[in-house]
C-alpha cells in the first residue's frame, strides 16, 4: 500500500484546498521542490502533483515548479541508489503534446480528469499513444462524477465511466470523494471498495485521510484492488506521520 504525498501547486507555491475551493487555499510552502525532498526523506515512494492553476485554466501553469520538483526527485533517486521514484501529475492536461512534454521531462504518469469526461476520445488517443502512462482521475460526490475543478456535476455514474476508461487502457484510477477532500473526515472506504471491485485495474484512494486508522482501514481492503492512497492535509498538519504510516502499511500488506 503506497502512501502518496500530494503537492498541490498554486501560483508556484505548495498549497492545500478544502473541497477544491481555490479561495480556501492554505500555503504550506513557498518552495515545492523543497517540500518534495522533505516527503522523499520521509520515505515517500511516489509523489502526486496537481497544477491547480492549470486545472482551472485548461492548460499548464506551474511548469517551472514541476520541473524543479522533478530535478530534486531525480537527484534524490540517484544519490540513494533508487531505480525510480514515480511522479504522477494532473491539472490542465488537454492535449497529446502536453502529455508528451511532461513525460519527456520525467513525469511517470499523467492524470487526466475533466478532459476524460468531456472528451473521451482524447483519453482514448492518449492511452493509445502513451500506454502505461495514463491515469484517469474520477472525482465524485454521491456516486456522480464532477468536472472543471469540481465546480460542475456531470451526471455520469463513477462505475460506468471507470469501466469505459478501463477498456480504453488506462493504467489506474484515482478516486476522490470530493465531499471529503481536505476535510480530514475519513476516507470513503465503501465507495472506494465498490469501485475497485468493479474494475480490474488498480484504484488509488483520495480524499479525507486523517490519521493512521484511515491507513489501516485501507490496508484491510487492499486486496480488493486498492493500490495506494493520496495524503494531503493530514501529513501537512501532522495528524498523520508519513514515515511511520508507511511503515505500518508495509507491516499490514507485506510492503505491497
Amino acid at each position: 500500500m503506497l502512501l502518496i504525498p500530494a503537492i498541490d501547486l498554486k501560483d508556484g507555491h505548495c498549497v492545500r484546498l478544502q473541497q477544491g475551493d481555490m479561495e480556501l487555499a492554505t500555503v504550506f510552502s513557498e518552495d515545492p521542490a523543497d517540500m518534495a525532498l522533505h516527503w522523499l526523506k520521509k520515505g515517500a515512494r511516489r509523489l502526486h502533483l496537481v497544477d491547480l492553476n492549470g486545472a482551472f485554466a485548461g492548460k499548464p501553469k506551474n511548469e517551472a515548479a514541476i520541473k524543479a520538483i522533478l530535478k530534486v526527485v531525480q537527484e534524490y533517486a540517484l544519490d540513494n541508489d533508487i531505480d525510480e521514484i514515480p511522479v504522477q501529475l494532473g491539472g490542465g492536461i488537454r492535449d497529446l503534446d502536453t502529455i508528451e512534454r511532461y513525460l519527456d521531462a520525467g513525469i511517470s504518469y499523467v492524470i487526466i480528469g475533466t478532459a476524460a469526461v468531456k472528451s473521451p476520445g482524447f483519453l482514448h488517443d492518449a492511452c493509445g499513444a502513451f500506454p502505461g502512462h495514463i491515469i484517469v482521475g474520477l472525482d465524485a460526490k454521491d456516486g456522480k462524477v464532477a468536472t472543471d475543478g469540481w465546480s460542475k456535476m456531470s451526471g455520469h455514474e463513477v462505475i460506468d465511466l471507470a469501466k469505459k476508461f478501463e477498456a480504453y487502457g488506462v493504467e489506474s484510477i484515482i478516486y476522490t470523494d470530493i465531499g471529503r477532500d481536505g476535510m480530514m473526515g475519513g476516507v470513503n472506504i465503501e465507495a472506494t471498495v465498490k469501485l475497485a471491485q468493479a474494475v480490474k485495474i488498480p484504484v488509488i484512494a483520495s480524499g479525507g485521510v486523517h490519521n493512521i486508522k484511515d491507513v489501516e482501514d485501507l490496508c484491510a481492503v487492499q486486496e480488493e484492488g486498492i493500490e495506494g492512497v493520496i495524503c494531503g492535509r493530514s501529513i501537512y498538519e501532522g495528524t498523520l506521520d508519513l514515515a511511520s504510516a508507511q511503515l505500518r502499511a508495509d507491516e499490514l500488506t507485506d510492503g505491497e
